[in-house]
């Protein structure tokens, strides 16, 4: 078989399930009754998403895609696209120990307590103190527009706790971001 044929029969395989279980996902997330379920459930949720969307940027098709956003989009989408929403996804998979969005703290201790210089401390180190980037989306259901900042740490001690909400809140930053990596995903689905 033709490896450079895609998808290849592997990646249709994990595409169909990766794909499948983030717009369920997504369906749920985007329905007000969602954000009045219990913290744990919707942190189970989100974080699963978050996951799932990791794992697809490593298809290539993805990453041209990504790439393609630094040329054509407004500044920054392509790494809150990618950068970003990995970030969160290696916060929440290193560090399990939540059990709800507000309470997701890091700080340089903890991020380097194996060993200093790997993903998370990478990301802290390029945006540290970079100002934040606001966005806004459009809500059909609800006729209404949401407005949000993406925020990145302005300390990073050893002491000082960095946490997620600061970063990105809950129910507006996690709706956006699902927007976004759908809008991404979508770029690879034929009907």
């Amino acid at each position: 078989m033709d490896k450079s044929i895609k998808p290849t029969s592997s990646e249709l395989q994990f595409l169909t399930l990766a794909y499948n279980r983030f717009y369920d996902l997504f369906d749920e997330v985007m329905n007000d009754d969602f954000w009045l379920k219990d913290d744990w459930e919707r942190f189970s949720k989100i974080t699963q998403s978050y996951a799932i969307y990791a794992e697809l940027l490593n298809y290539e098709p993805i990453k041209y895609v990504i790439e393609m956003l630094k040329k054509q989009r407004p500044p920054m989408e392509s790494e809150i696209g990618s950068e970003v929403f990995k970030f969160i996804r290696n916060i929440v998979a290193h560090f399990p120990f939540f059990t709800r969005w507000n309470d997701v703290w890091i700080n340089k201790s903890i991020v380097n307590w194996h060993k200093e210089g790997l993903t998370i401390d990478k990301f802290i180190k390029k945006y540290l103190g970079k100002p934040e980037v606001k966005y806004r989306f459009w809500e059909p259901k609800l006729k209404r527009m949401t407005y949000l900042s993406i925020s990145f740490p302005i300390a990073y001690e050893h002491d000082t706790k960095i946490f997620l909400k600061d970063l990105i809140t809950e129910k507006e930053g996690v709706k956006f971001s699902f927007i976004l990596m759908r809008q991404i995903m979508d770029t690879q689905v034929q009907n």
